[in-house]
């Protein structure tokens, strides 16, 4: 059986095209691992954002209970030694 000989011209063809397939696979699966790295990226984002939401609801709703005014004048009074106003202490204003 004889082989036939390549010439130059066929080998380097035949190396810049295996060449070219390479580059061509190796940029295909760096596509997908991309994709997949940014899939699990944009899920640990959307779970820290749904913790975050849980905690501005949470604050809210703390702020709420500690600006409710029975709580803040029962803190003033107790805490504070506030009290009310005698008669001589309020002025009032004529508003014309």
């Amino acid at each position: 059986m004889v082989h036939k000989k390549y010439t130059f011209r066929q080998v380097a063809f035949a190396a810049a095209a295996g060449t070219v397939l390479v580059f061509i696979l190796a940029f295909y699966l760096w596509q997908i691992t991309e994709i997949v790295r940014l899939g699990y990226e944009a899920g640990k984002a959307e779970s820290a954002k749904l913790t975050l939401e849980k905690d501005v609801h949470r604050l809210a709703a703390e702020k709420a209970s500690l600006l409710a005014l029975d709580r803040v004048e029962r803190t003033a009074r107790e805490k504070l030694g506030l009290a009310d106003p005698r008669e001589d202490q309020i002025v009032y204003e004529d508003k014309r």
